[in-house]
């Protein structure tokens, strides 16, 4: 299993955005969704063994499980759907229990340190950050859990969470990269063996 923790901090926590500004009034939301996209679609295919899950302005958290995804396409409009979709339903999440939107796409009262502290648990967690160590020196993770923010940095709370947890701090490449980049170059990092086999 993939997955991917990605950090949305000025993204919406409520349904009450257009999908035809989710530019600038959804709070870069099309940060996360071309994440969500780059995480999910082959040529043609999607990848069922992937798993992306955005946090939402440290509030909530909406998981995409593509073994169960229906209705996700290529765009960063019908995306941002899928997410207004599962804030619509976000009363109907009860503690840490998740509320299903629709198929493969569900949403949690989680922010950050708590969905990142039950991931871990199964997983092994990877930093994505321009210090870490090159993912080229080094075997790709089992079961790896990469984690990322959208177009800003960690917060120092985040930093301090994401430290402790992780087994590992990796870097994709000697540029930093957009978030969505980052996910292809992760995929292609794992689907190669270490960049190892074509």
């Amino acid at each position: 299993m993939r997955q991917f923790l990605i950090v949305g901090h000025d993204a919406p926590t409520t349904p009450e955005f257009s999908l035809d500004d989710i530019t600038g009034g959804a709070g870069r939301l099309d940060v996360l969704c071309r994440c969500v996209t780059s995480a999910f679609f082959l040529s043609h295919d999607i990848r069922e063994d992937v798993s992306v899950h955005l946090v939402l302005g440290d509030t909530f958290t909406v998981s995409f499980e593509g073994s169960d995804l229906r209705r996700l396409n290529p765009d960063e409009r019908s995306t941002a759907a899928l997410i207004r979709g599962a804030l619509e339903n976000r009363e109907d999440a009860i503690g840490h229990l998740p509320a299903e939107a629709s198929p493969g796409v569900s949403i949690r009262r989680m922010g950050f340190t708590a969905m990142l502290e039950e991931l871990a648990a199964e997983a092994t967690v990877v930093e994505l950050h321009e210090d870490g160590i090159p993912v080229a020196e080094v075997g790709p993770p089992t079961d790896p859990l990469f984690v990322l923010s959208d177009h800003r940095n960690f917060t120092d709370e985040e930093g301090a969470a994401l430290a402790e947890a992780a087994d590992r701090r990796m870097r994709l490449g000697p540029e930093v990269l957009h978030a969505d980049h980052a996910v292809t170059v992760a995929h292609n990092y794992l689907d190669t063996d270490g960049f190892a086999r074509y």
